[in-house]
C-alpha cells in the first residue's frame, strides 16, 4: 500500500453538472410536487426520483455529484491518498 498524505491534508475539487429541464405542464409539475415533494434539493428536481422526467439531459463527468457528494471524484482522491477502496493494487 502506498504511503498515505500526513493527517491533516486537504485535497479539494470542484464538480458543476449541468443540467437541463424539458418543457412540461403545468399539470405535470403540480403532480410532481405533489408526488415527491422536493422543496430540500436544488432546482426541486430529484433526478433520483420522479425528477428525472422533468430533465431533458444531464451532463457531468461525476453524475452522483448531482446527488451529493462525487463519488467519483472522492473515489479518485482517496486512490491519491493512498486509500486502495477494492484492496491490493
Amino acid at each position: 500500500m502506498p504511503a498515505r498524505q500526513p493527517h491533516g491534508s486537504r485535497v479539494i475539487g470542484g464538480y458543476r453538472p449541468h443540467v437541463r429541464f424539458r418543457d412540461y405542464s403545468d399539470g405535470e409539475i403540480k403532480t410532481y410536487l405533489r408526488a415527491e415533494t422536493p422543496y430540500d434539493c436544488a432546482g426541486s428536481a430529484k433526478a433520483e426520483g420522479l425528477g428525472i422526467a422533468l430533465l431533458e439531459a444531464i451532463e457531468s463527468d461525476d453524475p452522483t455529484a448531482l446527488i451529493g457528494l462525487p463519488l467519483i471524484a472522492l473515489s479518485r482522491m482517496l486512490r491519491a491518498a493512498g486509500f486502495l477502496i477494492l484492496g491490493a493494487a
